[in-house]
């Protein structure tokens, strides 16, 4: 009996090692697949900044369940994202996020990083704040966006990017 149950997991062993080391390919090939798409969503200039995470100047991060976003187009900036963080002068609208709005007139320059990714610079021209959003975007999709702002604390978010429907 001991031998059967010796002979039985030697098997199980014997398999687990021979899984491990077989290729991956339908992994590489998700993987480059995901990476193509990444890259000819920036090259076209048409997307969607989902963010998951806020990340104010002060305070703690926080976990976003709603869906906010930021869609980018080759004429057009919609933000529709949350601000956490301390104003220096009154809104003109209290009941509206400083970080709800569409530009069409804007600065767009994208750079690349050393090891993968792009750093992507918006500024917006016909809007009164904010100042500039910076996104970096990486080869897997995952992304950050740090928004600077005349009148109040930076704000970052952590998400991901995705194409637009």
């Amino acid at each position: 009996m001991k031998n059967a149950t010796i002979k039985y997991k030697s098997i199980a062993l014997l398999l687990i090692t021979a899984l491990a080391f077989l290729p991956r390919t339908g992994f590489a090939q998700n993987k480059k697949d995901k990476q193509a798409a990444v890259t000819n969503m920036v090259a076209t200039r048409n997307y969607v900044f989902k963010a998951q995470t806020a990340l104010p100047s002060i305070g703690t991060s926080r976990q976003l369940s709603y869906d906010f976003d930021l869609r980018v187009s080759k004429d057009t900036v919609v933000s529709d994202l949350p601000y956490f963080g301390r104003a220096y002068s009154a809104p003109v609208n209290p009941n509206e996020s400083p970080l709800h709005f569409t530009s069409t007139k804007f600065d767009y320059a994208v750079a690349n990083k050393k090891k993968g990714g792009w750093d992507i610079t918006i500024t917006p021209k016909d809007v009164q704040d904010p100042k500039q959003l910076t996104l970096t975007i990486f080869d897997n999709g995952s992304a950050s966006l740090t928004v600077t702002s005349y009148n109040r604390q930076p704000i970052s978010y952590n998400g991901y990017v995705t194409s637009k429907k």
